[in-house]
């Protein structure tokens, strides 16, 4: 180990009064050795690689910033990204947030009647979408009453609109000089949105402010175990709350370079960049590493330059750990997080990796499992996983959702809803969450939403999604339909419904039909009942053949 730790007692957490995102990822840089290296790398199928400094990202987002401001946009009011991967991305991110604004990034892969309903619940005023997908958003956004502007990046033709002002963002960068200085923040103010599964159905707002970066630096430390110089390879799309903190905002706060990319990727990918782009540090989830592994012939004698790798998402079985430790030598290191609080449980080169296990709290970060009555559970004992409500790391609120708020957040806690229990040792083991959230291929997805929107099919009588497992490691969403009387539907009509109203990664790879489902003498289904079913039928009968 090449790095000493201060122990959980040591850690002492330094919030300043006044804090902004934005500045503290870009212009902080200015004036010292950073200032001309690089900051983002995009290795881009279509157009190639393009690169940024720190330098040209503190110019670019300040004039973002200041081309808001002309707008008319004040400060607290949302700004709806949906970008690819690309240099627009931090200059859009961190722009809203210098000119305090609140960023809304919201993913590619949504169809667009979900990005209209989060364009209406976060009220955005702004959005900032590609040309490429403007087409597709257009008819869906245009009944959004608190959208003004629409900006959009990309090579091509600036389209009209009857309502909306539509601008180029190139346009518009080299329309206005940049601000001088960030707009001043307080840490505790909003910063940015992002929106997660929800039980109700409807995607559901995460608040976020400027401390959120400061809650994080305990990861920097005993998580990504940063080093000048580390060039980070990340395989994620900058949308996600894992990436926005792990490719975008802890990197860049600590002067490094990170390297994501767009297009089209396959196991060999990742590989051929880390060589490319002689990178230290790779950040993946569980299915890009079992494709690496069961895909390539990449050893660590080809990728000299990795040293640490890092995973999130999804559980990274025991198996895999081993093939990649044979295989390259190398541990990874697992974290524990969500939407509401980042990463806060992981692995770390300070204490030996249990495979199995979450790991530590990171040292900052006083986790608590708790019973029922809020008292600590016993060694090994199983509990809720509560932090207390002074951790900076905390969102700060559910976007007009007081009364879910003042569920999960109480006598001086905030309960996650998942559940660990922690060994004689301290190990942390991660046993997930009461509810029926699934995880298919490390995104988390609400079933409610999926059968919300399935249950909108004409013909349709009721749909409930569980998840199939047809290997260990290994989830596909089920959706499982009563028909209305005489209705007739086929999968396949039901996975092209699908196909137009849910994002990808939302939609069932597998359709049931059935008569009716297990359910309590009060009529709610059985959900695990359901699922252990299906399981059972699907490993006798393969996939349904509609």
């Amino acid at each position: 180990m090449s790095t000493h730790f201060a122990p959980l007692a040591d850690w002492r957490w330094e919030i300043p009064e006044f804090f902004n995102i934005g500045a503290a990822c870009t212009d902080r840089h200015l004036g010292t050795a950073l200032a001309d290296a690089p900051a983002i790398v995009v290795e881009d199928d279509a157009s190639g690689t393009a690169q940024m400094s720190y330098a040209e990202l503190a110019e670019a987002s300040s004039r973002f910033a200041a081309a808001l401001q002309a707008l008319g946009l004040e400060r607290g009011e949302r700004v709806l990204l949906r970008l690819p991967n690309s240099l627009a991305y931090p200059i859009a991110f961190f722009g809203v947030m210098k000119m305090a604004g609140i960023a809304v990034p919201t993913s590619t892969l949504l169809a667009g009647p979900e990005v209209k309903y989060l364009a209406q619940d976060s009220g955005a005023r702004v959005l900032l979408c590609h040309k490429s997908m403007w087409p597709e958003l257009a008819a869906h956004v245009d009944s959004c009453p608190e959208l003004q502007h629409v900006i959009l990046s990309g090579e091509g033709e600036l389209p009209r609109h009857e309502r909306l002002a539509i601008h180029d963002l190139q346009a518009l960068l080299d329309a206005h000089a940049p601000v001088s200085e960030a707009v001043i923040t307080r840490a505790e103010d909003p910063a940015y949105l992002v929106y997660t599964s929800g039980t109700t159905g409807y995607p559901k707002g995460v608040l976020h402010a400027h401390r959120a970066l400061l809650g994080r630096l305990p990861a920097s430390q005993y998580w990504f175990d940063f080093r000048p110089g580390d060039r980070i390879m990340h395989s994620g799309k900058f949308n996600w709350t894992y990436v926005l903190g792990s490719a975008l905002m802890d990197p860049l706060y600590q002067g490094m370079t990170v390297i994501v990319h767009e297009g089209r990727n396959d196991a060999h990918t990742w590989p051929r960049l880390i060589q490319k782009h002689g990178c230290t540090i790779f950040i993946g989830v569980p299915t890009i590493y079992r494709q690496i592994i069961q895909k390539t012939n990449y050893t660590k004698a080809e990728l000299p330059s990795l040293r640490h790798c890092m995973s999130a998402g999804e559980h990274l079985s025991d198996e895999m750990f081993a093939a990649w430790k044979s295989r390259f030598g190398l541990d990874i290191f697992e974290a524990i997080g969500m939407s509401e609080f980042s990463y806060y449980i992981s692995h770390s080169q300070a204490r030996p990796i249990r495979p199995g296990s979450a790991g530590f709290p990171q040292p900052g970060h006083d986790v608590r499992l708790l019973d029922e009555d809020l008292h600590e559970v016993g060694v090994d004992e199983e509990g809720m996983i509560a932090i207390p409500e002074d951790d900076p790391g905390l969102f700060l609120r559910y976007w007009n959702l007081p009364e879910e708020t003042a569920k999960q957040r109480h006598d001086g806690y905030f309960f996650t809803g998942d559940y660990a229990r922690r060994d004689a040792e301290g190990y942390v083991w991660f046993l997930g969450r009461r509810d029926d959230i699934l995880k298919p291929f490390g995104y988390r997805v609400s079933p409610h939403e999926i059968e919300r929107v399935l249950k909108t099919q004409a013909g349709v009588g009721d749909c409930v999604c569980v998840g199939v497992e047809p290997e260990a490691g290994k989830l596909l969403i089920a959706a499982v339909l009563t028909l209305q009387a005489g209705a007739q539907l086929s999968a396949e009509d039901v996975l092209k419904f699908a196909e137009d109203n849910l994002a990808a990664y939302k939609r069932p790879k597998l359709v049931y039909f059935v008569d009716d489902y297990p359910k309590t003498l009060n009529g709610k289904v059985i959900r695990k009942t359901l699922q252990a079913q299906l399981q059972q039928r699907y490993l006798e009968e393969g996939a349904p053949h509609g």
